[in-house]
């Protein structure tokens, strides 16, 4: 017998036993399956996560007040600065207009500044006799404001200087808010006047589709002047100014922060011997924050799967030493025509690694698709983890090899006078 023929035998004889099969199948699939489908539903979200919150690119940071839920670049908080251990600061109040106005000023390094202000997200906008649901979102800017959180204009024009130093009723409309209000024409709502919770501003441009970031559309929202929401939304007048920067290279990130963290200490009235009142994020600290939080995820993956294949294992090697058994005269027989140990050997072994593959094939197709059950409700591309999918493979295999490889062993041992009598 020559390696082809063993392989068809242990084929032949999988097909015969289905039930059985299909069973042990099943066990190793729904292992790898876990495996394969929480990590491509990782690698869905992370891939989500880097488009929402890298609009800004390596190259942008952003400064923030300093509040309960807090996280900073690179996420390890600073505990000593020159050798000495920083106190907490006792000036931490939000940032104000003047300090934020006052750092654009001062910040003479070679990026892009820009200053923004939430104006909440419960606001309604009417045209006429349309009106949207009251859940559209107020973003106070300036003139940077869309080059650095990732809008483009389609129609109409961005905010000037001159808008955002008078604080003029003007804005731009967010595609979800356009559709709603004046349709699918973009050029429609140019010069139009909306009202915002009743207060009149003139539209001057429209937003390009940007997406959904958590499932919450960035395209359902207005955007205007940092001064007509401070003018005209009162209870975002004690908000905290967020100061957005982006550098003209990634290889001058660093020393952008360094410069931008020694302006706003002195802004902010900072000791020497105190901590930052502030915090300074690069536009992906929170991707890679979420992330190592959802380390947990793939640990527990890898803990249900090799459970469950270890279940699996020796599910298979039970299997295989009934087949063993109910084949006594089989082998007996194979030994007569002059089959040797290694030839019987192999066919068990096989036996084992086909179940096994088998289960990784119809686990790693549920996995995927599972998986990508979040990248569709994320909107991302199809994902496949090959790194995963190969590990898979190479698990499977190693379980069929450590499952078949003693009732082979048995049955290559067993005397073929013996075994041709055996009934």
């Amino acid at each position: 017998m020559n390696m082809r023929d063993t392989l068809s035998l242990a084929y032949r004889t999988i097909r015969s036993n289905r039930l059985r099969t299909g069973i042990t199948v099943a066990i190793i699939a729904l292992g790898i399956a876990a495996l394969i489908g929480i990590n491509t539903a990782i690698q869905a979200m992370s891939q989500k996560f880097m488009e929402s919150f890298s609009s800004m690119g390596a190259n942008g940071f952003t400064i923030r007040y300093r509040t309960a839920f807090r996280f900073d670049r690179g996420g390890v908080t600073k505990e000593k600065k020159g050798g000495r251990k920083l106190k907490k600061s006792n000036t931490n109040k939000p940032i104000t207009k003047i300090q934020a106005e006052e750092f654009k000023e001062r910040y003479n390094y070679p990026a892009k500044v820009s200053l923004s202000l939430n104006g909440g997200n419960g606001n309604a906008v009417a045209y006429g006799n349309k009106k949207t649901n009251p859940t559209v979102y107020i973003r106070g800017g300036d003139e940077n404001y869309l080059e650095l959180n990732g809008y483009t204009v389609v129609a109409g024009r961005n905010l000037n200087e001159l808008d955002v130093s008078t604080g003029r009723n003007v804005c731009m409309l967010g595609k979800d808010v356009a559709d709603k209000l004046f349709g699918s024409n973009e050029e429609a709502p140019l010069d139009k006047m909306v009202r915002i919770n009743n207060i009149g501003f003139r539209v001057i441009g429209v937003l390009g589709e940007k997406g959904s970031q958590f499932g919450q559309s960035m395209d359902n929202v207005i955007v205007t002047s940092y001064n007509s929401v401070r003018r005209f939304f009162a209870s975002s007048a004690q908000q905290s100014f967020s100061i957005g920067v982006k550098s003209n290279s990634i290889a001058d990130i660093e020393t952008a922060i360094g410069e931008a963290e020694g302006i706003f200490r002195v802004i902010r009235k900072n000791d020497i011997k105190e901590e930052d009142n502030f915090l300074i994020d690069k536009s992906d600290a929170f991707v890679e924050m979420f992330l190592r939080q959802m380390g947990w995820l793939t640990g527990s993956a890898v803990v249900i799967g090799f459970i469950t294949l270890a279940g699996a294992a020796i599910g298979l090697m039970n299997i295989m030493l009934v087949a063993v058994t109910e084949r006594t005269k089989e082998v007996g027989l194979v030994k007569a025509i002059g089959g040797k140990q290694k030839n019987i050997r192999w066919q068990f072994l096989l036996e084992a690694i086909l179940i096994s593959l088998l289960g990784a094939v119809f686990g790693i197709l549920l996995g995927v698709l599972l998986g990508n059950s979040v990248s569709i409700l994320m909107s991302t591309g199809f994902v496949v983890p090959w790194a995963w999918v190969f590990l898979g493979i190479i698990i499977c295999t190693a379980v069929g090899l450590a499952a078949g490889i003693y009732p082979a062993l048995k049955a290559s041992r067993l005397n073929p006078i013996e075994a041709l009598r055996y009934e």
